[in-house]
């Protein structure tokens, strides 16, 4: 039997979305629910595959299917593909497994030429609507597969408008659109060197083509890149029979969600707009109006595309983002998916449908993304700053959160900018796709043109960037690098600020705050708690570290690094003098200075924690680190320790090392000089019984030695953190119990975890210097190749952000199973950045670790990613 490549859409199914791509299974389904949706077939994603495989060529047999399945839909529409006297002209639409808004081509109209354009318009009554959407079909074809630009098509109706004093499309007459579609044709002609295709059949296939060519264009890579899509699952291509928005006043087109995807709020939220097509609304080329204007003009309408919003949700049991087209006054669906909403929408919404008993807690937890509530802890204005700041126009708040930056007007000068570090608002008349890597790196987006459905507004929403779109006081010119408002002028590099929550735009930079977390945030979380297992902890420095982590629900402190203390401007003279000391004596004089600092450090997170527990790693990097670099600073120390600018270099110098990430670091540094780890341990201790005694809080130390990967490196420094606790304790007449353990970062001591399990209480895994280890991959040089090796398909993911489950992973078990052969109830944790990572912890809860650990604004995340593994995502 042939392997079928084509399926119509009353073959498929919801469940076929891998091979029918998500917009041609849902197209499918609401087809067998019985919705009004217009006729078709999906070419499916094994076809983009076989593409590609043979060398971007469409086989005979996939022709032969797509030839067969046209025919059945001329029988279903009574249509012909190419008949002059009633044509069937379709849409070709792309649909990937995942949604990707923007992302691929669109055509329209497809099947029109002199002739059949000459049909429409007997058949409608309407001329001028089928020049309309003959100027439009040639547009999307010489823009999608013929690659001309578009803003060559766009200049050619913008001057008919100018000459004509036009402000809508909709005022160009017949003869306009006649005018247009030559000079379209001599656009294609003269950047082509051929004349416009005027064979259907030939256009259908070379416009399937050019889908699947744009599976890999660069937006769709980059795409893909920021949303840890697979770039091996190609997109199905959907060919539709056209229906029409643009046919006169009892039509339209628009785009709308069951909930508000900002909000959450249970309120059909959506656009639309009168004689349009579905592009039309995207593109932000006409302002569009509300949905609830619908009700009025078209009451009945209104009442049908309501009803079955609502069907729609109850059937998906989630927020669906529908497109609709109206056509002489009759209802037709073109698309439903699950909509890309806010974090703070995904939030209100999941906790409504759980009360509405559409869902459980469970599902509520399972469909959030946890990266996303990174957009809930994204900065709002000072109250204070913004009474005083200078409004300059109000547009739609497309995408909540706050920005200030300077305004650049292309994505690659906003790439550019925020790669030296700048604050970058990226301006536009309207986005498109090609602005995607810019909107990525942008601190916020602000558009002239376009709705709550632009492009600009979906896809900032989907990656949580604050934007204002449709903010037509403003006056873009891209061209000169410049927009204008009220008289004033804002050029390349003007500071200006943005509140997406309320469409307000306001001259200068404006002082930002971290917002409260309460409500729906505080019900999910809650509900997170109740299945998982994982305890998660924070790394946390100061006592505000520690208070912002408990304030988000950290549970401990699973990394206190002691070397942050160490470099506080006070300190850094003692410090330095206890590195350049030439004795032991001089060494212990300048770490007295330092021990009633590095007592109150800790004093200050114990009471933060209230008893929490607090992993305190001992000193880790090399020395030299603490030493001057610059000249000017060097002839100071100089001059305070009392020697020459000459033997301060050479001290400085002697002190460098060749490769210090693996040099003269962690345990080597305290079995070399043991004074250091004595006036830590020491803090470490005076700290907790002094907390205890004063507050009442249980505090238990948990003494942590870094860079261990021979047994006796362990045990050597065990007896030392031993000796002085001990010796504390009866100093200071307590009983405080205290832990000591180590941190698993080198690939050695996860194959001998047996052996240090011997003696340590606790294993913390640094997967940061784990991962560096395994792979030979410098984390701070690796950025400048990682990104080369998972465009070529080296690497799927950076493994410094997701634990490499293979490699590293398995080492992490390795070690795990060995300690536990030893001691049982060994407890062992993640203190490196994968501690915050959803992919990570799932790998995590897998094997059967006790906590992750990570920065105090990735907490939430890392509660609800622990409860997902839980439930078994």
């Amino acid at each position: 039997m042939l392997k079928k490549w084509v399926y119509l859409f009353e073959e498929g199914n919801a469940e076929m979305k891998a091979l029918l791509g998500g917009k041609g299974a849902n197209l499918a389904e609401m087809t067998n629910i019985g919705l009004p949706v217009p006729q078709g077939f999906t070419v499916t994603t094994e076809v983009c595959t076989e593409y590609y495989n043979q060398s971007e060529k469409l086989s005979d047999e996939i022709i032969t299917q797509i030839d067969k399945s046209l025919v059945i839909l001329e029988a279903k529409t009574e249509k012909q593909f190419g008949n002059k006297e009633n044509p069937l002209l379709v849409s070709v639409r792309s649909g990937a497994k995942f949604s990707m808004p923007g992302m691929m081509d669109t055509i329209l109209n497809l099947g029109l030429n002199d002739e059949t354009v000459a049909g429409i318009a007997k058949i409608t009554k309407n001329e001028r609507f089928a020049f309309d959407s003959y100027r439009r079909f040639i547009q999307m074809f010489g823009d999608v597969v013929q690659e001309i630009p578009k803003a060559e098509f766009d200049k050619i109706l913008e001057d008919a408008k100018h000459k004509n004093s036009y402000k809508d499309d909709t005022q160009l007459t017949t003869d306009d659109l006649k005018e247009i579609v030559v000079a379209y044709k001599k656009i294609i002609k003269d950047e082509t060197g051929k004349d416009f295709p005027m064979d259907p059949k030939d256009q259908l296939l070379m416009a399937i083509e050019a889908v699947f060519r744009s599976w890999n264009n660069k937006r769709a890579i980059s795409y893909r890149n920021m949303n840890d899509i697979p770039h091996d699952i190609g997109t199905a291509v959907n060919v539709q029979s056209m229906v029409y928005g643009n046919m006169g006043d009892d039509s339209g087109t628009g785009v709308a969600f069951t909930r508000n995807p900002a909000t959450g709020q249970n309120k059909l939220f959506g656009e639309f707009l009168i004689n349009a097509q579905g592009e039309d609304v995207v593109a932000g080329i006409r302002t569009p109006k509300n949905i609830d204007d619908l009700k009025d003009i078209m009451p009945e309408v209104y009442k049908q595309f309501h009803e079955t919003a609502a069907l729609l949700e109850n059937h998906y049991k989630d927020m669906q983002d529908i497109e609709f087209t109206i056509e002489k006054g009759k209802l037709y669906m073109l698309q439903t998916r699950t909509g890309k909403r806010t974090a703070a929408a995904a939030l209100c919404a999941a906790v409504d449908m759980v009360k509405e008993d559409l869902i459980t807690k469970e599902e509520a937890i399972l469909r959030l993304d946890p990266l996303s509530l990174d957009q809930l802890l994204h900065p709002t204005f000072e109250t204070e700053a913004l009474k005083n700041a200078e409004l300059l126009a109000t547009g739609l708040p497309a995408s909540p959160g706050a920005a200030t930056g300077k305004v650049y007007f292309t994505a690659e000068a906003v790439c550019t900018a925020a790669a030296n570090g700048e604050e970058t608002i990226l301006v536009r008349k309207e986005t498109s796709p090609e602005d995607i890597e810019g909107m990525y790196a942008a601190n916020g987006i602000l558009t002239a043109r376009g709705g709550m459905t632009s492009h600009a507004a979906v896809v900032a929403r989907g990656m949580g960037k604050c934007c204002v779109a449709g903010c037509e006081a403003i006056k873009v010119d891209e061209a000169a690098k410049q927009f204008v408002i009220g008289g004033q002028v804002f050029k390349e590099g003007d500071y200006i600020s943005l509140n997406g929550s309320t469409g307000k735009v306001y001259k200068g930079s404006i002082k930002t705050v971290t917002p409260e977390l309460s409500g729906h945030f505080g019900e999910i979380m809650a509900w997170a708690d109740e299945f998982r297992t994982l305890t998660i902890r924070t790394n946390a420095d100061t006592p505000n570290d520690a208070s912002v982590a408990v304030r988000f629900g950290a549970e401990g402190i699973g990394l206190c690094r002691t070397e942050h203390m160490f470099f506080d401007e006070k300190r850094l003279p003692s410090v330095r003098r206890m590195i350049l000391a030439e004795s032991k004596e001089q060494r212990e004089k300048a770490l007295a200075e330092i021990l009633p600092m590095q007592k109150g450090d800790f004093i200050g997170i114990y009471k933060a924690m209230e008893g929490r527990p607090v992993t305190v790693r001992l000193l880790d990097p090399p020395l030299h680190e603490f030493l001057p670099k610059e000249a000017r600073d060097i002839e100071l120390l100089a001059a305070d320790l009392g020697i020459s600018n000459e033997d301060m270099v050479e001290v400085i110098h002697g002190l460098e090392e060749f490769n210090p990430m693996l040099g003269h670091r962690g345990c080597r540094l305290a079995i070399t000089f043991p004074e250091i780890a004595e006036m830590q341990i020491r803090a470490i201790m005076e700290a907790a019984i002094e907390v205890k005694e004063k507050y009442n809080f249980d505090v238990v130390p948990e003494i942590m030695i870094p860079l261990v990967g021979i047994k006796e490196e362990f045990t050597y420094l065990d007896k030392i953190v031993r000796d002085i606790a001990e010796l504390v304790k009866v100093e200071k007449k307590s009983d405080i119990k205290y832990l000591v353990g180590t941190m698993i970062e080198i690939p050695r001591a996860t194959l001998i975890a047996d052996q240090i399990a011997e003696t340590a209480e606790f294993f913390s895994f640094g997967t940061n210097d784990l991962t560096q280890m395994t792979y030979g991959f410098s984390r701070d040089d690796a950025g400048s190749f990682i990104t080369d090796y998972k465009e070529k398909g080296i690497l799927t993911n950076d493994p410094f952000q997701s634990i490499d489950v293979e490699g590293v992973g398995s080492l992490v078990q390795t070690a795990s199973i060995l300690g536990r052969q030893t001691k049982p109830e060994l407890k062992m944790g993640v203190c490196g950045e994968h501690g915050g990572d959803p992919k990570s912890i799932y790998f995590f809860h897998s094997i059967g670790l006790n906590y992750v650990s990570c920065s105090p604004f990735r907490v939430p995340i890392a509660r609800l990613a622990a409860a997902q593994a839980a439930l078994g995502k």
